[in-house]
């Protein structure tokens, strides 16, 4: 008797004992898994498509990407895992420990617990094959592909850094961002030709427009902003712009985002060519600390021989054509002037 009582004891102990779990696997992304400076075997867990795949007698090897960085996360895993559903374009997850890695090309690997295939892709279908560089004429045919391939993730990569970096400066130095609208009444001073805006059905009265007066896509947001510095010292836009140039050459687009600014009370011209100057090396420097791979492929296969003029404007102060500056000044001067005796004369 003393025995049984001794026993149920005992049972309810461990009935009431926490049982041992694993603790759950956190979600990382590529970029910040590669960050890991000593990796001690953490569990994990990453979700991105399969970039390449390499089956081995014994072991599986995996490079996942998820688009963070421009480098992939190798995946090693038992071969026991390989099937066809595991091929280049499929996206995984794929969770496990994460470890350090024996190879110097990279300082840490995933050594995969779990590989759930989220989606098939049939690898010789898929238009963007492996370790081939496509020309950017091919990858037009795809727009919902090409922003897989480096080169355009690296674009897009840089961009989103670099308009980071350009709030932040904005942010740092007391700006107000003022969003300007996308549709307006105003040409900005006759800036570009314009897109006119009409509704796509037909309105009652042709005569008539949606808005009562004729309104297009914005050419420039600089007169609304000058409106906002009248109650504001410092303020910036940083959005859509649009040019109606019928031009086929690199340098006109049709859409583009354009950094705009204005300040009140300004004291000198260089004060307003320091603010400039301090926005294009702060938001260079960004970039290239913040995403120096990206930067290395752009200079390697997109614009060759840049990478010494970017470190030469970062080095040194710029420099100020005045003399062009003090032309254009007293070339407004005398137009105003010549305007003003037209208007004498009539």
């Amino acid at each position: 008797m003393f025995g049984a009582r001794c026993l149920l004891r005992a049972l309810r102990s461990c009935s009431s004992a926490p049982c041992p779990r694993h603790r759950p696997a956190a979600r990382v992304s590529v970029r910040g898994a590669l960050g890991v400076q000593s990796a001690n075997g953490e569990r994990v867990k990453v979700q991105g498509w399969i970039r390449s795949i390499r089956s081995q007698k014994e072991v599986l090897f995996l490079h996942v990407n998820d688009g963070s960085s421009l480098e992939s996360l190798q995946v090693v895993a038992d071969s026991s895992f390989d099937s066809r559903e595991l091929a280049f374009g499929s996206s995984v997850e794929v969770q496990g420990q994460l470890v350090k890695s024996p190879s110097k090309k990279q300082n840490v690997e995933l050594k995969a617990e779990k590989i759930e295939v989220v989606g098939n892709c049939d690898a010789k279908a898929f238009p963007v094959k492996y370790k081939e560089r496509h020309p950017l004429e091919y990858l037009r045919q795809y727009p919902h592909l090409r922003c897989r391939t480096n080169v355009l993730g690296s674009v897009l990569r840089v961009r989103s850094e670099a308009t980071a970096a350009i709030h932040s400066f904005f942010k740092d130095s007391g700006f107000v961002h003022i969003h300007t609208p996308v549709i307006t009444s105003n040409d900005c001073e006759g800036a570009g030709e314009l897109f006119q805006v009409e509704p796509s059905s037909k309105i009652k009265v042709p005569e008539e427009n949606f808005f009562n007066i004729p309104v297009f896509l914005t050419v420039s947001g600089q007169l609304h902003l000058e409106v906002m510095s009248g109650a504001f010292t410092q303020v910036f836009t940083f959005g859509p712009t649009f040019r109606a140039e019928n031009s086929q050459s690199r340098r006109h687009l049709a859409e583009f985002y354009m950094v705009e600014a204005e300040i009140s009370f300004l004291e000198s011209l260089q004060d307003l060519m320091q603010v400039m100057e301090s926005l294009f090396k702060t938001t260079a420097m960004t970039v290239l600390s913040n995403c120096p791979k990206d930067v290395e492929l752009c200079h390697k296969f997109i614009a060759p021989g840049q990478k010494d003029r970017l470190e030469h404007m970062l080095k040194n102060n710029f420099l100020v054509l005045l003399l062009l500056i003090f032309w254009f000044l007293e070339l407004e001067n005398s137009l105003e002037e010549a305007s003003e005796r037209n208007d004498t004369i009539s």
